[in-house]
C-alpha cells in the first residue's frame, strides 16, 4: 500500500479565519464534489503565503466564494493568503488524482494534468 495524492485544489485564497469556531477549514461544496473531498475528509493545507503546513478537515460550505480557516488554524493561515488544499488515499492502484486550479475567487480554472471533462459534468450535476 501506498499513500498517494487524491485530490488537490491549488492556488485558492483564504477569504475568511473564524478563530471561535471549532475548527476545520470550510470550502465551496462545488470544488469538493469536482475534486471528490468529503465533508470531514482529512486534509493537508499549505500556505503559499506564509510557508505554514497544517492538517485539517472539510466542511462543506454553501457560499461559492468563501474559504474560511477556522479554530486554532485562523492563527497561522489569514484571509488573503493562497493555500493549496490537498488530500491522499492508501491504495496499492495507480490512481489519477483530481486536481484543479482555482482563480482569485476561488472559482473552477481548470483541471492540473490529465483532463477530465467528464468529472467537472457528473461533480456539478450533484451539486
Amino acid at each position: 500500500m501506498r499513500s498517494l495524492l487524491k485530490s488537490k485544489i491549488h492556488n485558492a485564497i483564504v477569504t475568511e479565519a473564524n478563530i471561535n469556531y471549532l475548527g476545520s477549514i470550510t470550502l465551496p461544496r462545488k470544488l469538493t464534489r469536482i475534486v471528490d473531498l468529503w465533508p470531514g475528509e482529512k486534509v493537508l493545507v499549505v500556505d503559499n503565503t506564509n510557508g505554514e503546513r497544517l492538517w485539517t478537515y472539510v466542511i462543506e460550505g454553501s457560499n461559492p466564494e468563501l474559504i474560511s480557516m477556522n479554530g486554532a488554524a485562523s492563527h497561522k493561515i489569514k484571509p488573503g493568503d493562497e493555500i493549496i488544499v490537498m488530500a491522499f488515499c492508501w491504495t496499492d492502484k495507480k490512481i489519477h488524482p483530481r486536481n484543479i486550479l482555482v482563480d482569485k475567487r476561488n472559482q473552477f480554472v481548470s483541471f492540473l494534468g490529465v483532463e477530465q471533462e467528464s468529472i467537472i459534468n457528473d461533480s456539478l450535476k450533484e451539486s
